[in-house]
């Protein structure tokens, strides 16, 4: 039989006070590694620079759609 163990989810407010920090900050590192040129950036910035990021994918996610749309074989 497979005993299972239940996770706690952590919360801001949980916890010692040191690790949510920790959490926030690893946070912003992977976030910065995912968007372009955000290695360097500060976290307020990074934020807006995340917005504008989303935006452009939605964007040319839309534009790919409309133009496989045009594209696509008649059958």
């Amino acid at each position: 039989m497979v005993k299972w163990r239940m996770r706690r989810r952590r919360t801001a407010c949980s916890g010692g006070g040191s690790t949510g920090g920790r959490s926030v900050r690893m946070k912003i590192k992977r976030l910065q590694k995912l968007i372009p040129g955000g290695k360097l950036m500060q976290p307020d910035r990074l934020f807006l620079r995340t917005a504008d990021y989303i935006l452009h994918l939605r964007l040319q996610l839309n534009l790919l759609q409309a133009l496989s749309k045009i594209y696509q074989p008649s059958i």
